[in-house]
């Protein structure tokens, strides 16, 4: 059972990142996950335990942008949005919780886009 050995070990990897990081109203914590077929991201205010904001390859604009929701262009596009409204929001400094995810392909994809689109972190 690879499939959930592979689980196991990205939890373990979230539980030791959230040990160290959270969200306030000024500096939310810019929360990443991906499925298959899809990738989301939110911002968190861990303090009042509320979610700002969220965008993901579900949304109406941006899927009528792409093809397929799980690679590196949605996860692009997904960056973009998200900084985006974050700004517009407000918000320039966050905290990146990539979820237990390792740092590369998708997850790098959209942190680099919301990067470009102004949000520090």
């Amino acid at each position: 059972m690879q499939r959930k050995d592979k689980t196991e070990a990205r939890l373990k990897r979230k539980k030791r990142i959230r040990k160290k990081i959270a969200g306030s109203q000024e500096k939310p914590r810019l929360c990443v996950y991906k499925s298959l077929s899809h990738i989301y991201a939110q911002l968190v205010d861990d303090l009042h335990d509320k979610v700002m904001t969220g965008v993901s390859t579900l949304n109406e604009d941006i899927k009528t942008q792409i093809k397929y929701g799980g690679n590196i262009e949605a996860a692009k596009k997904v960056g973009q949005h998200v900084g985006k409204k974050a700004i517009d929001m407000g918000i320039t400094k966050v905290v990146f919780d990539r979820n237990g995810f390792k740092y590369h392909g998708r997850i790098k994809a959209l942190a680099e886009a919301a990067r470009e689109a102004g949000l520090i972190f």
